[in-house]
């Protein structure tokens, strides 16, 4: 039992994401349409830790759901993914790291999206640049550090609501713990 498409038209595009409609034969042999969005790039996300375990936080003001704190990420823009995870802390916290260690891979609101996204976590960081310019074109406001189990649990009041924010302090735990 799987999904079958039968056609696909695109119904929307743009440099970053392609909408398209889907006809499909469902897994129980019913037809219908399915809407997926595209997204074009790889996502990169950095779990930037300090010398205290402490990961940095942006908070970030999202045109679709406002104000959010988040880990540093972005899009690759085709990038290699680590490539592009250097250049996103660099640009959102004027860091750089001495090490970075590759935390893990997932996707997106998978039920209607195609959106791979890597997870990177950044240790030994240093200050190399000023993200002043960088943080207003995005709508980064502040920043700040806070104990990586802090930062997991403040999902379960809601004052993390990204849900790949989540996962990438998630995955970066996993990893953490399992060396």
């Amino acid at each position: 039992m799987t999904w079958t498409t039968k056609s696909s038209q695109t119904v929307y595009e743009n440099p970053w994401i392609r909408v398209r409609e889907d006809q499909v034969v469902r897994p129980d042999g019913s037809e219908g349409i399915y809407g997926v969005v595209d997204l074009r790039h790889e996502a990169v996300f950095v779990v930037a830790l300090d010398e205290r375990e402490r990961v940095l936080l942006v908070h970030i003001d999202r045109y679709t759901v406002g104000s959010s704190w988040e880990v540093v990420a972005g899009g690759t823009d085709g990038e290699d993914p680590p490539v592009a995870a250097r250049r996103e802390l660099l640009e959102e916290a004027g860091l750089e790291a001495s090490e970075w260690i590759r935390a893990g891979a997932m996707r997106a609101l998978n039920g209607v999206c195609n959106a791979r996204e890597t997870v990177f976590i950044a240790r030994g960081l240093s200050h190399t640049a000023d993200p002043a310019a960088h943080r207003a074109e995005e709508g980064i406001t502040e920043s700040r550090w806070v104990p990586i189990a802090d930062a997991l649990g403040m999902s379960t009041t809601g004052e993390i609501a990204d849900s790949e924010t989540i996962a990438a302090l998630a995955m970066a735990t996993a990893k953490l713990a399992a060396r």
